[in-house]
């Protein structure tokens, strides 16, 4: 019992707060081109193949990476100087993203296809930035050992923005007053991100003696490039710090290569549900807001309290341990939709479904985001966590386009469709075994 209540004591501290609203941020746009935007297309008549083909518009998740680095090292004019380099760069990426919101709410699928897709684009590069900054901050601002809670308090805010307010609120607002009008509201939500950074503190961070050294030596190779001129040298060497060392610094880790297969495969099975639950729930003859009030309001409950156990469990039981238990539920859960495909339009059985497929996606994503967090290196977490999120990110986008193709040569046979995102699901857990019998919990850098 003692265990458990210190577990929940890691809960009060103010940061906390901040790490909650900027998940609220994180996870605003995330309906805006994933599931909202997969109904509203449905019900201008796009087909659920294009609707899946839509899942590549969120390609900079899966990319960010490649641009993390100039967040990791790179100084804003007057962001960074007034606010700081995380806070500096977490204002830039919102007023970009609010704007990028506002323009996706000037597109109309039924009149030009195209410029949906491009503004959603727009929307998941200046989105998946921002997350580069978050997630960086959270690592920054938080001791090893509230990665676990931290994880939580931004996955409940991510819940507040992206499923009930961008989710919910979004499809609220879309039965009543139209697409277009739900997408100018929400652009103006992501203030509250905006304002959590005015109010929170810069992280103070030092990197360790290693790092600094194995950075000088890098540092020193690049500036002996004397076929180079010296301001060129100088611009090469710092791309070569910035760019090689984080990924360098990440392969010196034991089984670096088998984490990142893991990574990759471990989300596979939620990727393909994720993306067609909607045009899913809207087949069965679902109306809006009996979606927003099961998939969204019952959901966003399951998550939290999904995430609150999650959080204990990384706490009282280690990582390991809780990303086995964590993501065996949540494959077995996606079952729970081959029941409702079988039963038809069938509230129970929706609620059923929903509750149960959320609280175990809240358990795997604080296990695993917690997991991400304990494997990077503070002199560049930003890059570090970029590179293993993307991995994730990217199964989840690339495989989750193929989403809806499978339905259709399935012959739109939701049930076996379900059960095989089961099975897929199942494919990580092998690899988390091998992990933890080769590879214990790492001790994070600081």
């Amino acid at each position: 019992m003692n265990a458990w209540l210190e577990s929940l004591k890691s809960y009060y501290d103010r940061r906390m707060l901040t790490l909650l609203a900027l998940g609220f941020s994180s996870g605003l746009p995330a309906p805006l081109v994933f599931a909202n935007l997969s109904i509203w297309l449905r019900d201008e008549g796009v087909s659920r193949t294009d609707i899946g083909l839509f899942a590549l518009a969120a390609t900079p998740y899966a990319l960010n990476f490649l641009w993390a680095p100039l967040v990791d090292r790179l100084s804003l004019p007057w962001f960074s100087k007034t606010f700081g380099r995380r806070r500096g760069w977490a204002l830039f990426t919102q007023l970009w993203l609010m704007l990028a919101i506002g323009l996706m709410a000037l597109t109309s699928p039924a009149h030009n296809l195209m410029m949906v897709a491009l503004a959603a684009l727009f929307v998941a590069f200046v989105s998946a930035t921002q997350d580069i900054v978050i997630d960086a901050y959270r690592i920054d601002i938080l001791e090893p050992e509230k990665y676990g809670s931290g994880s939580a308090a931004t996955i409940w805010g991510w819940h507040l923005g992206g499923t009930l307010v961008g989710g919910a609120g979004g499809l609220y607002l879309a039965a009543t007053f139209g697409w277009n009008i739900a997408y100018a509201v929400l652009a103006l939500a992501v203030g509250i991100g905006m304002l959590a950074i005015l109010l929170a503190e810069e992280p103070k961070i030092k990197p360790t003696a290693q790092t600094l050294e194995r950075e000088a030596q890098l540092l020193a190779q690049a500036r002996g490039w004397r076929f180079m001129g010296g301001r060129l040298r100088e611009v090469v060497a710092w791309l070569y710090v910035s760019v090689i060392a984080p990924f360098w610094d990440f392969m010196q880790r034991r089984g670096w290569l088998l984490i990142l297969v893991f990574i990759f495969v471990f989300k596979l099975g939620d990727a393909l549900l994720g993306r067609m639950s909607g045009v899913f729930y809207r087949e069965l003859g679902f109306e809006l807001t009996e979606i927003a009030n099961v998939a969204k309001v019952y959901g966003l409950g399951a998550t939290a309290m999904g995430v609150l156990i999650g959080g204990f469990l990384v706490h009282r039981f280690g990582l390991m341990k809780s990303l086995f238990v964590a993501g065996f539920l949540a494959a077995a859960t996606n079952l729970t939709y081959s029941w409702l495909a079988m039963s038809g339009k069938n509230l129970l059985i929706f609620k059923i479904a929903v509750i149960t497929d959320n609280f175990t996606g809240g358990l795997a994503t604080v296990a695993f985001v917690a997991y991400l967090s304990s494997l990077t290196n503070v002199a560049y977490s930003a890059t570090q966590y970029a590179l293993l999120a993307s991995l994730g990110n990217l199964a989840r986008i690339w495989f989750s386009a193929a989403s809806g193709w499978m339905v259709d040569h399935l012959d739109g046979d939701w049930a076996v469709f379900f059960a095989m995102t089961a099975g897929i699901a199942l494919l990580g857990i092998p690899l988390l075994l091998l992990l933890m019998w080769l590879f214990p919990a790492p001790k994070p850098q600081r």
